[in-house]
């Protein structure tokens, strides 16, 4: 007879070990400035925004001697030599950084500056790449959403989805945005880009192109941030594309949810949220929240209160999409705890990680395809299927690919090749659209030195 082995009392080590941890709102009274803020005031929308931290000397009001003199030079050479956005830094998302620093300006320093919401939120000088801060290739809409406007704010890539850019501003301003030609205000680097119509004219116009396209079924909502938006603009807005038939899927695009998560919480909002989500689902349509969090401390009790709350009044899902960054969130540990603090503690959904764009002065973020390649394959297997997010590649004039879809890969060199199965809203009479192979470049910083020589010589 075959013996029967025993089972094995210990489970051998993983690469990765689940731990639950409880989600824990920092104590802002840490710092300084905010000594005397009671809970109340920081649980009140309005209080945030006007706290929002615009500048150094606000962040040192805030913060004092906390922080070294150091990093406020740093900052402040980075404000005028490098930032492609203004600072707009909400108290919520400060509140995250280096929180158990402690009270020695050493100790509390050196951890701002290892933070990770610090490194995309509050970006300093030193950060930078010294060699490549922008990649040759790099562009300010690198993803040329602009030039596909089918009218003013209305980007059609794909060819039953679109983006609906209601506005160019938004509560907090993060370090690597995308839509950094348009976004924010313009800064010692960047003349932001200005969207010209009037917001009622631009939804007008929004709402007749769809009215008359039926193959369009998906519209995110974005800008900028729904945030922003006056609830009752954004209210009547959404009402009227819920009266569009062919109109199926409503996303709401708001980093604010975690930035500034009191907004989701007002009474006025969350009365407005529910009258939409109730005539969504009467009609069948899915309502869904996106929102942009990019490492587990920002997953905060506010944060998954505000996300529990949208779905309570009848919000289908909340998703995350983040952004892969270089000392954000570039190992699997992070990403791991990042989904599960998502989607157990907070029920919002790991959907997508982005590799960051190849906009200017984005090097010091962006990972290699290959790297991308590997933190995929590190994640699955621990998060439920559903809930395990998809690791993606914005491919210009291709959109959103899995980083193992890539056709062809020269690593030396850091181009890959991308192929695509639909035309975009401006290649209708472009021949090639479907068999030409689309580059993307790796940081020049990744690259052996070949490839780095390789550059050196183009350049």
């Amino acid at each position: 007879m075959t013996a029967i082995q025993e089972p094995a009392t210990e489970m051998p080590e993983q690469p990765y070990t689940y731990r639950r941890a409880e989600l824990v709102e920092p104590d802002w009274r840490r710092f300084p400035g905010w000594r005397d803020v009671t809970e109340a005031e920081w649980r009140d929308a309005q209080w945030q925004r006007v706290h929002c931290v615009r500048n150094v000397k606000q962040l040192r009001s805030v913060l004092g001697d906390l922080l070294d003199d150091r990093f406020y030079a740093d900052l402040l050479d980075d404000q005028r030599h490098a930032a492609t956005m203004s600072m707009l830094l909400p108290p919520q998302l400060l509140n995250t950084m280096a929180a158990h620093a402690g009270s020695d300006p050493g100790k509390v320093t050196d951890a701002f500056y290892a933070d990770p919401v610090r490194r995309y939120m509050l970006p300093v000088l030193s950060d930078r790449d010294p060699d490549w801060p922008s990649h040759p290739y790099s562009q300010r809409d690198s993803l040329h959403e602009a030039e596909m406007w089918a009218v003013e704010g209305l980007t059609h890539r794909y060819p039953t989805k679109v983006l609906a850019e209601l506005l160019s501003t938004c509560p907090q301003y993060c370090g690597h945005c995308t839509r950094m030609d348009l976004v924010g205000n313009s800064t010692e680097q960047v003349d932001k880009h200005k969207l010209s119509l009037k917001p009622v004219d631009r939804q007008d116009a929004i709402v007749d192109y769809l009215k008359r396209t039926p193959g369009v079924r998906d519209v995110v909502v974005s800008g900028g941030d729904v945030a922003n938006v006056p609830w009752h603009q954004l209210e009547a807005f959404l009402m009227r594309l819920l009266d569009i038939e062919t109109v199926r899927d409503i996303r709401l695009a708001t980093k604010a949810l975690a930035g500034l998560p009191q907004h989701w919480l007002q009474p006025k909002i969350v009365e407005g949220l529910a009258r939409v989500a109730g005539t969504a689902r009467r009609r069948g349509v899915n309502l869904a929240i996106h929102t942009h969090v990019n490492h587990a401390n920002s997953v905060t009790p506010l944060v998954a209160e505000a996300a529990r709350t949208a779905l309570d009044v009848g919000v289908r899902d909340v998703r995350n999409q983040g952004v892969l960054m270089r000392g954000v969130n570039d190992t699997p540990a992070q990403l791991l705890d990042l989904s599960f603090a998502l989607q157990d503690e907070a029920n919002i959904a790991p959907y997508y990680f982005y590799m960051c764009d190849m906009i200017p002065g984005a090097e010091h973020w962006r990972l290699a395809v290959w790297q991308a390649q590997e933190l995929q394959h590190a994640i699955m297997g621990y998060l439920p299927g559903y809930a395990t997010p998809r690791i993606v590649c914005d491919v210009p004039y291709v959109g959103k690919r899995w980083v193992h879809q890539v056709a062809e890969y020269d690593r030396e060199r850091g181009i890959s090749y991308w192929t695509k199965n639909y035309r975009t809203g401006i290649e209708h009479d472009d021949p090639e659209a479907l068999v030409r192979r689309y580059p993307y470049y790796d940081p020049i910083s990744t690259l052996p030195e070949a490839g780095k020589a390789w550059w050196r010589a183009a350049d």
